[in-house]
Formats: structure tokens, C-alpha cells, sequence
């Protein structure tokens, strides 16, 4: 049996054809000549968080391609709300007719079904996945003011020492699962302060009331390189392309350390499947150079899961996403 660890190792081999050799113009043209379905009507991508911020970047820099791949323009909608479960019934009550696409992200699949076991949607078992589009890393972060730790070992030493306290973006969070992995691996302890959001967050940082935090790679990478936080490792099994010195937890002595965010397009598990492999192949469109480049100025880098393993992909991955909510005993804000 194939795990998730040779799955996504497979993977990133192949990420880089996907955007090259798999997206060759005459190819693409080929594979969409023959699409079995199209739209009728625009199409909307419910994008679960507010305006601004990296889902709806993501979104939007794929809708453009996409919709261009269909024939029909692809309208970004923002429902916002509850750790992105709002937008995520309100997609999986839509006409399952592939005039509705989901953005998609690693809470809403893997930590929501824990910390919303009465919304009455399940995305890991009401979606279908039509393609991912990048991962972004959480960083871990020392905050100069407070710790002098400059490697991860350096942090893990600090807090046998002395009681440590740790910032996240809220309860059951990538951000504060990220963390907790991280003490249970290092056999540690710390403190731990929910804030709500990444910018409190990287306020209550760079003003020294936290020893160190997890934060994405997209909101914490220019405090870095500004020197107002001291970054000691990435969650995902490679480094991030924004900031390629920094090493991953694996490499900083974490074995089998592997929490990386990902983004994707999901439409709903009764929608035909003429309809989904028409989807599938217009996404071709987002995995081109030039999308993979604005990927990367927003911090994103690609991730092309190969199609015959999206479905399992998905599921395995948010099967241990809530392994890690249910075992850390998450409860919402």
C-alpha cells in the first residue's frame, strides 16, 4: 500500500514537470479540445475567508486561468466565517452541477470536522478534489526579544531550561497544531496564547510577549527578512522557496515531521463525473510558469498532486490532521 509520505515524495518529484513538460502549450491545448464538459453560466469559487488575505489571493490567481479554460468566467466569493465552515456548507448545499468549485484548505478538511461536528458537512467526505494548487509553510519562529535560540535544538534546550510561552492564530489553528507536534516531538512543554489571526499574532511577536510561534511563511517572511524574528524551521518536508536558508523541521532533527497547508479545488461529492473530469482537465490552465511565478510572490509554491492519487491524498492527509486535533483536545474559539 502506497503511504502518504511516498505519495507526496512522488509527488514534488513530479511537481515540476506538472508546470512544465505536463503544461506544454500543444498538450494543453490537446487535453482541453477535448473536454466532455463546460459550463453554461459563470462560474463561482467560494473562497471561505475574507478578502485580502492568501486564500483569496490563491483564489484569484487561479480563477483567471480557469475560467478562460472554460469558456465562462470564474466569480471569486468570499463567505467568510467559523474557521471557513460558512463557505463550506454553503458550497455543499449548491447545486452539485459544477457551476459551484470550493477553495479548499487543510483546516477546512482536516481540523474543521473536528472543532464543527454539528455544521452538517464533512468536507473530506462531501467533496470531491479537482486538483491542488500549492502548499504554503508554517515557520517557526523565535521572537530575538525574548529567546536567544537560533536553531531548533537551541529552542528545544531553552525550554528545559525555563518556562516558554507561545503564540498561535487561534485554538485548533495549522498554527497551533503545527506547535503542538512540534513540543510532543521535542518531548517539551510551553505555554500556549491564542490570538485571532496572523496579525495579532505578528503584533504580539514583534512586541516580546511571546517566546516564539508558528506563523505561514505568507505573513511572517518579511518581519524575517526585516530581522525582527529569528525563523528556526518550516513544517513541510521542503524548504520554502521564499526563504530557502531556513531548514526544515525534519532537518532540524524532527524525523517524520510533515504539516504543510495546502490549497485545492473541491466541488461537491454528487457531482457527475463527466462534469468533475471537464473540471479537471480546465485546471491544467493553472499550472503553467507564469501562474507557479505569482504563486511564489505570494509565498505559495505549487503542488500538483497526480489526479489517480488526489482522492486518497486528501483523505489520508485529513485523516491525520484530525488525529492531531482530536489527540491535542482542540476546542473552538
Amino acid at each position: 500500500m502506497t503511504t502518504s509520505r511516498e505519495v507526496k515524495m512522488t509527488t514534488r518529484r513530479l511537481a515540476l514537470a506538472a508546470l512544465g513538460g505536463l503544461t506544454a502549450p500543444g498538450l494543453l491545448r490537446a487535453q482541453t479540445a477535448g473536454m466532455a464538459w463546460k459550463p453554461s453560466r459563470p462560474v463561482r469559487l467560494i473562497v471561505t475567508y475574507p478578502p485580502g488575505g492568501v486564500n483569496d489571493i490563491v483564489g484569484r490567481i487561479v480563477a483567471e486561468p480557469l475560467g478562460a479554460a472554460l469558456g465562462q468566467p470564474v466569480v471569486v466569493e468570499n463567505r467568510a466565517g467559523a474557521g471557513g465552515n460558512i463557505g463550506t456548507v454553503a458550497a455543499s448545499q449548491a447545486e452539485p452541477d459544477g457551476h459551484t468549485i470550493l477553495f479548499g484548505t487543510t483546516a477546512m478538511f482536516g481540523v474543521n470536522p473536528v472543532l464543527y461536528r454539528d455544521s452538517g458537512v464533512n468536507a473530506a467526505e462531501d467533496f470531491r478534489c479537482l486538483g491542488t494548487i500549492g502548499e504554503v509553510a508554517n515557520v517557526l519562529s523565535a521572537v530575538p526579544r525574548r529567546s536567544q535560540a537560533r536553531t531548533v535544538q537551541e529552542l528545544v534546550a531553552e525550554a528545559r531550561q525555563r518556562p516558554l510561552v507561545y503564540g498561535s492564530v487561534g485554538n485548533g489553528s495549522s498554527s497551533h497544531l503545527s506547535a503542538v507536534v512540534f513540543l510532543k516531538s521535542a518531548g517539551i512543554e510551553a505555554t500556549h496564547v491564542p490570538y485571532r489571526g496572523s496579525s495579532p499574532l505578528v503584533a504580539a511577536m514583534l512586541a516580546g510577549e511571546v517566546d516564539f510561534g508558528f506563523d505561514t511563511a505568507a505573513t511572517s517572511t518579511a518581519h524575517i527578512r526585516a530581522g525582527a524574528l529569528r525563523p528556526l524551521g518550516v513544517t513541510t518536508t521542503r524548504r520554502a522557496s521564499a526563504l530557502p536558508e531556513v531548514p526544515t523541521m525534519q532537518e532540524a532533527g524532527l524525523k517524520d515531521y510533515d504539516l504543510g497547508i495546502w490549497f485545492g479545488l473541491f466541488v461537491s461529492a454528487r457531482t457527475p463525473a463527466h462534469v468533475v473530469e471537464g473540471l479537471q482537465q480546465a485546471m491544467l490552465s493553472t499550472r503553467t510558469p507564469q501562474i507557479a511565478e505569482r504563486l511564489q510572490r505570494a509565498y505559495v509554491d505549487p503542488l500538483a498532486i497526480p489526479a489517480g492519487q488526489l482522492d486518497a491524498w486528501v483523505k489520508e492527509g485529513s485523516r491525520r490532521w484530525q488525529a492531531i486535533a482530536r489527540e491535542a483536545g482542540i476546542r473552538a474559539d
